[in-house]
């Protein structure tokens, strides 16, 4: 039975669980004595460390158990966006080559385009970015075209946190480790929601991100291939394998240890079909009611079970919303000194402005109902009645 959210009390309906996930309960419990009676640090050798040390062994082990890997392949970071700079930076600082080359996708989340950017910038790395098509999905072939003698790294998102897009993983993996580069791929979205095996997806690198998957805001982790090496990003005390100096942030690590302990649990008793049930619901409830005016962006299967993006003829999203309070999602677009400029993630895929302007994106999660999706449903038709 999962204990009900306080959180989600009284408020909108939250359908931006992509953005961020509200914190278990049974996480924070999890986390609470670590931050009070369990304080000492895991490096000490006397008792107080034991605890911790313990505990902290433990949360590796749980990370390391949801995505199938060894404890000793999993490194805690502070952020998603840390984990994709240290695969990114720390295969390119150690390639051994002049001119190391990374090959991304153009819809790839901003902390690996910055960080490739900064690459460039700084270290004279060559990017190649990837197009993708209609359904925001790299090619295969084009993939196998743009590797070079130089190239030391593919970094390439499992899921898309706007559409949803499952990437053919599996298979641009073994085109890019059959060329002999590693292969990283950035799983914010994806762990926790949809069964995830590193040795199945034949990956190198991997990032786990707490605060999608109910653990709070900074902490996630990165899986590293035994026998990879990289050139770390905080240099100190040689915590985390050396790859990550400073003392490990214990409470943090048992967070996400918990929280992917209970989404292991969720993947077994078949959560991710209930929540793709309640939003494929949703998505006829609306097309239902609205005839030929709401399009769906990104594929029709082989997305993320709890996620919709959909664009409705005539409307923009964030005016949508604006007119729906009782409901908590988002838009692809951006708004800058109250212009609204389209999601890079749907021109990228070919929409035009108008349908990409339209754009929203219903997340679901662990605390999404048959109840709250119909309340969301009647207060996106009221506004769009009312628009």
């Amino acid at each position: 039975m999962i204990p009900a959210h306080p959180g989600l009390r009284g408020g909108p309906v939250y359908l931006d669980y992509n953005a961020t996930t509200p914190v278990d309960p049974r996480v924070v419990d999890a986390m609470l004595p670590h931050l009070g009676n369990y304080f000492g640090n895991p490096s000490s050798s006397h008792s107080y460390g034991d605890q911790p040390r313990r505990a902290l062994d433990q949360a590796r082990a749980q990370v390391a158990a949801l995505v199938g890997a060894r404890p000793d392949e999993i490194v805690f970071t502070g952020s998603g966006s840390e984990a994709d700079s240290l695969a990114l930076r720390g295969t390119v600082l150690t390639a051994g080559t002049d001119r190391p080359h990374v090959i991304t996708q153009v819809t790839e989340h901003p902390a690996v385009l910055e960080t490739c950017q900064a690459l460039e910038r700084l270290h004279g790395t060559e990017v190649t970015y990837l197009p993708v098509d209609g359904d925001g999905l790299v090619d295969p072939v084009a993939l196998a075209a743009a590797l070079t003698e130089h190239t030391v790294l593919v970094s390439l998102m499992t899921a898309n946190n706007e559409t949803g897009a499952l990437q053919p993983i599996s298979e641009l993996a073994r085109i890019t480790r059959a060329h002999g580069a590693l292969f990283h791929c950035d799983a914010a979205q994806t762990a926790g929601k949809i069964p995830l095996g590193v040795q199945e997806l034949g990956v190198d690198l991997l990032t786990v991100v707490g605060h999608k998957m109910y653990a709070p805001k900074g902490i996630a982790a990165l899986y590293i291939r035994q026998g990879v090496a990289l050139e770390p990003l905080v240099y100190g005390g040689g915590q985390e394998g050396g790859l990550r100096a400073g003392t490990e942030n214990v409470a943090l690590a048992v967070a996400l240890g918990t929280a992917a302990e209970l989404s292991d649990g969720e993947l077994a008793d078949g959560t991710p079909g209930r929540i793709a049930a309640l939003r494929d619901g949703l998505h006829r409830r609306l097309a239902d009611a609205l005839p030929g005016r709401v399009h769906l962006n990104g594929p029709a299967t082989g997305r993320l079970p709890n996620t919709l993006n959909v664009s409705i003829d005539g409307l923009l999203g964030h005016e949508l919303l604006a007119a729906a309070p009782g409901l908590a999602a988002s838009t692809g677009s951006a708004c800058h000194s109250g212009t609204h400029t389209p999601s890079p993630v749907l021109t990228a895929m070919g929409l035009d402005a108008d349908r990409a302007l339209g754009a929203l994106r219903l997340s679901l999660g662990r605390w999404s109902t048959p109840e709250e999706i119909e309340t969301a449903a009647t207060a996106l038709l009221k506004a769009v009645a009312a628009l």
